[in-house]
């Protein structure tokens, strides 16, 4: 291929970050803030939220012109800093962050429909699973007659997308009551008694959920036109959707009280736009949440197939995802990826709250990967000695800790989850290693294993004793 002739520009780039960001929670937003924070608790979530998502895009930078030899994303970065085994589990994280972020698009659609088809109920009956199936097989055909015109339409999509939630927040800011917002400032007679860190702290796995996709540009830098547009894509791309997720969010302060922002039903926009222009404000949203969330769909269809097929040609994963169709199209790793998506849609059937746990479970099983960036971002700039050094390692260091502490506030029992995903998807590094006719661990690697299934079977257990629930 000669340069730029099919590559990605920079709007483009931009534009895979941005449709991989905005998708489901931004439209939730209201109502998962509400029911667990006031306003007070809502800027300093969004001020640690912005602040440590803001180092991390740093890192994704730094990385992008330290390391234009890793172009494959946030697994070749843990793969390169920590081994294969951790580098392969970065890999099956991802990918699984991208299915169980899909299956949360098809939940928040059918329950959106549900309000005027009650057989879709809250997003995970019987009849919406079977639509949802149907649209799961209409997009893989689509992505299968090629990659790049896919990433067209999402930048059609994305664009389309903003426009309702950009009316949005022009309409509450005129309609924004400073008596309501500075009585919710508290979180109200429900949450006032908690205290702001219970309440931050309640707030931290819906944060990173509207996050994740921060490293689109990243993924895709193997198709980028100029390889510095990885990092300014990843920059811009945040710049803007941190901008509309503390419009939203604070604007609604303005609109309801506390106590009736957290029993609306997701979408929430919808509600609150109800609240102030009437009926089509409800409708008018909700028609934009499912533009939006098809066009997010579109985006983590892409970049899951794509991590697999990479994660394949750097020996990271089994060789038969690296497959391609005729059309250039990483066919094998799109197959595995819509049938995980599938599985993950029928267990939702069994969930009390579908589209709250994959939501939260997409939040906690993303945390690994971005703790590996943010750690081999850290290496790097500690051995560093070009200008700028300090600068790159004081980002690094503050993502690190920003990374972690969220395994930590986002509660032990979705991680413990996150791990029995992570023990069973080991079956595949063992096939990696011994198509590739090496030994399977290391002694650390071992130990690594040995920790990741013994937190699995705590979670089974967990499971079966009534302790987790889903």
């Amino acid at each position: 291929m000669a340069e730029g002739q099919g590559k990605f520009s920079l709007p483009t780039l931009t534009a895979m970050v941005v449709g991989s960001m905005v998708g489901a929670g931004i439209f939730s937003l209201p109502q998962t803030f509400g029911r667990v924070t006031g306003g007070v608790g809502a800027l300093i979530a969004w001020a640690i939220a912005g602040g440590g998502m803001l180092t991390l895009a740093f890192v994704f930078q730094t990385l992008a012109r330290r390391r234009p030899d890793l172009d494959a994303g946030v697994f070749a970065y843990a793969k390169a800093g920590f081994g294969d085994y951790l580098g392969f589990l970065s890999a099956l994280g991802y990918w699984t962050v991208c299915c169980l972020g899909n299956v949360s698009y098809w939940i928040l659609i059918k329950s959106t429909l549900g309000a005027v088809i009650p057989a879709f109920g809250d997003g995970n009956s019987a009849m919406a699973i079977a639509v949802s199936s149907l649209g799961v097989w209409i997009v893989h055909l689509l992505i299968l007659r090629g990659v790049r015109q896919a990433a067209a339409l999402n930048t059609i999509v994305t664009v389309a997308k903003i426009v309702p939630i950009l009316t949005f927040i022009a309409i509450a800011t005129f309609a924004f009551d400073g008596g309501v917002f500075a009585a919710n400032l508290d979180g109200g007679p429900a949450l006032e008694t908690q205290g702001i860190a219970a309440q931050v702290r309640g707030t931290m796995l819906v944060t990173v959920f509207v996050f994740v996709g921060i490293e689109g540009a990243s993924v895709y830098s193997r198709y980028a036109r100029r390889r510095e547009d990885v990092g300014l894509a990843t920059l811009l791309g945040f710049a803007g959707v941190l901008c509309l997720l503390v419009l939203v969010t604070l604007l609604s302060y303005g609109i309801l009280p506390q106590e009736r922002l957290a029993g609306l039903r997701n979408p929430s926009m919808s509600g609150v736009l109800q609240a102030i222009v009437g009926n089509w404000g409800a409708v008018f949203i909700s028609l934009g949440l499912i533009v939006s969330v098809l066009g997010a769909y579109l985006s983590w269809s892409l970049l899951a197939a794509e991590v697999l097929f990479l994660a394949a040609r750097t020996e990271t994963m089994p060789r038969f995802l690296a497959a391609q169709n005729a059309n250039g199209v990483p066919s094998a790793a799109l197959w595995l990826t819509n049938l995980l998506i599938q599985a993950f849609l029928i267990l939702s059937f069994f969930a009390e709250e579908a589209f709250l746990i994959a939501m939260k479970l997409t939040s906690s099983m993303i945390l690994l990967p971005y703790v590996l960036v943010a750690g081999f971002g850290l290496m790097l700039a500690r051995g560093a000695k070009a200008p700028g050094r300090g600068a790159e390692f004081a980002c690094a260091l503050i993502a690190t800790i920003y990374t972690l502490g969220l395994v930590v506030a986002g509660g032990l029992d979705f991680f413990l989850l996150s791990l029995c995903i992570y023990a069973p998807g080991t079956a595949l590094f063992l096939l990696t290693r011994r198509q590739a006719g090496k030994s399977v661990f290391t002694r650390r690697e071992w130990l690594i294993f040995a920790l990741v299934v013994a937190g699995a079977v705590a979670a089974l257990t967990a499971l079966a004793t009534g302790t987790i629930r889903l």
